[in-house]
């Protein structure tokens, strides 16, 4: 029996014998465990961690709506240019052009103060206010995301200049100019199409701002 035994022999494997595989002794764990510059984590690099980066989605997002801003003021200022220059050479030191009946007629007037003829004794005043509402323009546009509020700045500062341009470049002087208007309607203040677009403009600001629409393109509830 013992010699059968010894012809047959044991199994090569642990497994098969029913024994239980040795342990690896602690020089064969230090050899297999990853060096600790192998271990470092997803998202860094050199130890830095580095912040989140934006989508290109998200990126030129912002750009879009400057663009929509720059051409509702090229829009609006072109419009009111053309428009001045024509009532100018056509209207001025002409008689009245009654457009509907007496409710609505386009009379040339040169208008020294703000919009629909206020104030007239601050013209330099009303060209600096026109002045600073370009620059505060400017400065909303860097964080511009919202189309409304692209539309709304746009109109405004497309006003703003078209009214700037006159009291720079118009008679009697710089700083000093005569705003050109030409629309009448009955029982109201003659006023032109940089007044309208800057009038529209601040209705929309003031809606947009009930809404709670941020220029940034946030929504917030009081």
């Amino acid at each position: 029996m013992a010699e059968a035994e010894r012809i047959i022999g044991t199994p090569d494997t642990p497994e098969a014998a029913g024994a239980v595989p040795p342990e690896p002794s602690d020089g064969d764990a230090a050899a297999a465990a990853p060096s600790s510059g192998d271990t470092a984590a997803p998202g860094r690099q050199g130890g830095a961690e580095e912040g989140p980066v934006p989508s290109a989605a998200e990126r030129p997002k912002g750009k879009r709506k400057m663009l929509v801003l720059i051409a509702v003021a090229a829009f609006a200022y072109v419009l009111d240019l053309v428009s001045k220059m024509i009532v100018v050479a056509k209207l001025e030191h002409h008689e009245p052009v009654q457009i509907i009946g007496d409710w609505l007629r386009f009379e040339a007037v040169r208008n020294a103060g703000a919009a629909f003829g206020i104030g007239e004794a601050f013209t330099v005043i009303f060209t600096v206010i026109a002045a600073a509402v370009i620059v505060v323009i400017a400065r909303l546009a860097r964080k511009l995301y919202s189309l409304p509020w692209a539309i709304a700045l746009g109109l405004l500062l497309g006003g703003a200049l078209g009214n700037l341009t006159d009291r720079l470049f118009r008679s009697p002087g710089v700083f000093e100019g005569a705003v050109v208007d030409f629309i009448a309607p009955k029982g109201f203040a003659v006023f032109n199409l940089a007044d309208s677009a800057i009038v529209c403009g601040g209705i929309l600001i003031v809606l947009l701002s009930f809404r709670g629409l941020d220029p940034d393109g946030t929504v917030h509830k009081d």
